[in-house]
């Protein structure tokens, strides 16, 4: 029997492109072998492109946006979930090539799941959410790579974004001293009370920069790109590290190969779409072994689905501080 289901659903016809809350019908939802009823999912700032049209994310139509979630497993046909199991969903193109977490329930391979960690809740998944996630993935890339408290200063730019704002977290937690650049100074409060120990301009480091500059920091942690990126990798240490895992600033890198050749610099690409299962569930144990609930609490706040589209609208327009939760059964 089709039940009806309500979400967030993306059309595009001819050139008219449009966002809703609507209502679709249980047999509409893709041919997967795992059912979920969604408990949470997120507004990320490629939910916010996909919604607002204003990036390319959606590859094709109609679309349920929503690149993570948490639910309850209702049906399986895969010996590793069963009934009642809560699970995680992040990437694998979910909300851009098959339909997302900003609806009631999803159909979702078995293969993109991983299990909820018991120790946290499913509202508290979604605290984290990809950003936390992808932040995660920046911070055991850079202890991989030899960088510990002793190294040294540690820089996040995009300070006030998703994965920046819990990339300071994580690395306070952890012991390193951290600074924060951002582009909202007002907000230095903010980002210290999240562990920053010193907080900067990010026009420090967004326009032209020379090849090699002043040896500042150990490693950073980048979601800018673009000039920005250039600039980091120009200003580390010998043997410092940069992971790379966005591009608020542009997809380009107008860099020099000096600080890679002269300093032993490394540039390290985090992607967190079709990470493998084993450093999903890596990841998602040391958040869960690290993230305390007054923090999450502190920087997130939530909504229900018939607020994502204006959400989205400001989330864009960068009115929206820390992480949004999206409530999917109220």
């Amino acid at each position: 029997m089709s039940n009806p289901i309500k979400a967030i659903v993306i059309d595009k016809q001819d050139d008219n492109y449009t966002a809703a809350l609507s209502t679709i019908n249980s047999d509409d939802l893709p041919n997967e072998n795992v059912l979920i009823d969604v408990l949470y999912s997120t507004l990320n700032y490629k939910d916010g492109l996909a919604i607002t049209g204003k990036g390319p994310v959606v590859r094709s139509f109609p679309m349920v946006p929503g690149i993570d979630l948490v639910g309850t497993v209702t049906s399986s046909d895969s010996a590793e979930f069963k009934s009642g199991d809560h699970v995680i969903l992040n990437g694998f193109g979910v909300g851009e090539k098959h339909w997302g977490g900003l609806s009631q329930k999803a159909a979702l391979s078995s293969d993109w799941l991983i299990p909820l960690p018991a120790n946290l809740s499913p509202k508290q998944a979604m605290q984290i959410g990809t950003a936390g996630y992808t932040a995660m993935l920046s911070v055991i890339a850079l202890e991989k790579q030899g960088v510990t408290p002793e190294s040294g200063e540690i820089l996040v730019t995009g300070a006030n974004g998703g994965v920046g704002s819990f990339a300071i977290y994580l690395l306070s937690q952890l012991g390193y001293q951290v600074t924060a650049a951002t582009g909202r100074m007002e907000q230095a409060d903010y980002l210290k009370s999240l562990g920053a120990t010193n907080v900067i301009d990010r026009n420090e480091f967004s326009n032209s920069g020379k090849p090699l500059q002043k040896e500042r920091f150990a490693a950073a942690i980048d979601s800018v790109g673009s000039h920005t990126l250039a600039n980091i990798c120009a200003s580390l240490k010998y043997g410092g590290v940069v992971t790379a895992c966005g591009l608020a600033q542009g997809m380009d890198l107008p860099a020099s190969v000096a600080p890679f050749i002269l300093r032993g610099v490394s540039l390290m690409g985090i992607d967190s779409v079709m990470r493998p299962k084993a450093d999903r569930v890596e990841a998602w144990d040391r958040l869960a072994s690290l993230v305390n609930a007054d923090y999450l609490d502190k920087i997130s706040t939530e909504i229900n689905l018939d607020q994502v589209i204006e959400s989205a609208e400001q989330l864009m327009q960068g009115q929206i501080r820390g992480r949004v939760v999206v409530n999917c059964q109220s």
